[in-house]
């Protein structure tokens, strides 16, 4: 009797057990059920889009900065997968064409020739992908091809009028920086790349502003040194060279270049001994930060990399959703429907905190 009892338990509750597992087999987990008794479905967690980055070359110390600013602020908020394009326009062409291969939802476009930016829209456009190029603006008739176009940057005659100011306070409570006491800046300038609007721009501008504050200046070497450190030092030792000390002051479109000018300088006994030039510089990188803190580099032009690099991921990620970029979803001014301008400011020993 007892033997039969037990048996009766064990296919009740054997019977139990598969009355409790779902219609999809015992090793299927039961579906939740809503109100109305049917099966209500999961949600899923939300997609961030992919945003394909392309900087013009890895090794530049400005873009560098702009590099790490875009993976800072892609977190949480997007995906983001930045190439080199090693300073080669078909390089980065081909860097785009497998971006477009690999569906990204935007495009974030550093270009190597600004001239190159009309055949990358045209790409982005048959793809339907949006582009934000940033640091170096495409010409103005290739930024209207496409309402899904935009560029984030700042504006280069904006860096260069603060380099002039920067030597012209300098020569004005320095009289002893005027040498040969003839009432006149002499000056050599190092440029970055040949028609690069910077390059162009600062240089115009920067010996624009020390005419505008009434000083005469006259040009006794200009080289261009590509935003190149070495390249800098180099072109610098050749000015030392062909000029000696009738050099009063050295204008570089960035710092890398005023840095490399440094060097050249420092080689032939300069920054000791009361032996001294103002040099400048733009970008505020941290090398000439520190060159600031020693004394030997005048002043620089803060280039800000960190909201250059969030604004161009801000804006690229919001174009990625489908939106239109604004104040409010990408969290800067759009001028003229298009562009994002991020301001300069001087930088000196004096303030060097506010670049950090």
């Amino acid at each position: 009797m007892k033997k039969a009892v037990c048996t009766m338990i064990t296919a009740a509750l054997m019977a139990g057990m598969v009355g409790c597992g779902s219609s999809g087999g015992a090793n299927t987990p039961a579906a939740a059920t809503g109100t109305g008794g049917g099966q209500t479905e999961q949600p899923a967690a939300a997609k961030q889009p992919i945003i394909g980055v392309a900087i013009y070359k890895f090794d530049d110390t400005f873009m560098t900065g702009v590099r790490n600013a875009i993976s800072d602020a892609a977190k949480d908020k997007a995906e983001v997968d930045i190439v080199d394009s090693q300073n080669a326009q078909p390089t980065q062409n081909d860097k785009v064409d497998l971006f477009i291969t690999k569906k990204v939802n935007a495009l974030a476009i550093n270009p190597v020739d600004r001239t190159g930016a009309g055949v990358i829209i045209d790409k982005a456009k048959t793809a339907n992908i949006p582009v934000v190029f940033f640091n170096r603006e495409p010409l103005a008739d290739d930024m209207k091809k496409w309402d899904k176009v935009y560029y984030v940057g700042a504006k280069a005659e904006q860096s260069g009028t603060m380099s002039g100011q920067l030597i012209v306070d300098y020569f004005k409570a320095h009289p002893e920086a005027d040498k040969n006491k003839d009432g006149t800046v002499q000056y050599v300038m190092l440029k970055g790349e040949p028609g690069h609007q910077d390059a162009e721009l600062r240089t115009k501008f920067s010996i624009k502003a020390v005419e505008d504050a009434g000083m005469k200046v006259e040009k006794l070497a200009e080289d261009t040194a590509m935003w190149d450190r070495v390249k800098g030092q180099e072109k610098m030792a050749a000015f030392l060279a062909s000029q000696g000390d009738k050099i009063e002051a050295v204008f570089a479109n960035n710092d890398d270049m005023a840095l490399g000018a440094i060097e050249a300088l420092k080689a032939k006994g300069y920054f000791k001994d009361n032996k001294y030039i103002p040099v400048v510089g733009v970008d505020a990188t941290a090398p000439a930060l520190k060159a600031l803190e020693e004394g030997t580099l005048l002043g620089t032009v803060l280039n800000d990399a960190k909201n250059q690099g969030k604004a161009t991921l801000n804006v690229a990620t919001v174009l990625a959703q489908g939106q239109t970029p604004n104040k409010d979803n990408a969290g800067y001014d759009i001028t003229d429907g298009k562009y994002v301008w991020i301001p300069y400011k001087k930088i000196t020993k004096d303030n060097m905190n506010d670049a950090k």
